[in-house]
């Protein structure tokens, strides 16, 4: 559902041609939202559809006729849109993060609740890591499998208080656009 405004949001930042887009999904964008070439060729055209984009050809690539596809008033309202009105759930970090990169381009989008309320189900969880940590891994000898399940759990408690620090780093970038 993600996949069209994060292309949006990419385009926001630099209108560039599907293969160019493609290529900045590789490098960047696709480290933390993920999307086929396949994927961003058949979003752009149900965008330019939508009227969200349009589709500039570039007379400095007059040889290859190079398609820019540049985000119209409507699609950024969408952008924002989105940003605002789409829930997340608990396991929601990228979206969250797609959220963050379209107010970094658009503007403050008001999502420091949405960042404390993902904060407070964040603790939730690691306090139940942690429950789970003292009752089922308590004893001084664990076998191999313990031991397998045991690291399956500290990876989800490091990647817990890992999430946490950082959402306390951002924070007050978010709670400030709010103001």
């Amino acid at each position: 559902m993600s996949t069209p405004h994060a292309i949006l949001i990419a385009l926001l930042e630099k209108p560039s041609s599907g293969y160019d887009l493609a290529r900045r999904f590789d490098r960047a964008i696709g480290y933390f939202w993920h999307a086929t070439h396949q994927q961003i060729y058949r979003e752009l055209g149900r965008m330019v559809e939508s009227g969200w984009v349009s589709v500039v050809e570039d007379e400095t690539a007059a040889a290859t006729r190079k398609k820019v596809y540049c985000v119209l008033p409507v699609g950024r309202e969408e952008v924002a849109r989105w940003a605002r009105e789409t829930a997340l759930g608990p396991d929601s970090r990228n979206v969250f993060l797609l959220k963050l990169r379209a107010d970094a381009v658009i503007g403050p989008l008001g999502l420091a609740d949405e960042l404390r309320r993902l904060m407070d189900e964040n603790h939730v969880r690691l306090a139940l890591y942690r429950e789970i940590e003292q009752r089922d891994f308590g004893a001084t000898s664990l076998t191999r499998g313990q031991q397998l399940q045991y690291a399956i759990l500290k990876a989800g408690i490091h990647t817990q208080e890992m999430w946490l620090a950082w959402a306390e780093e951002v924070r007050p970038l978010v709670e400030s656009s709010a103001q």
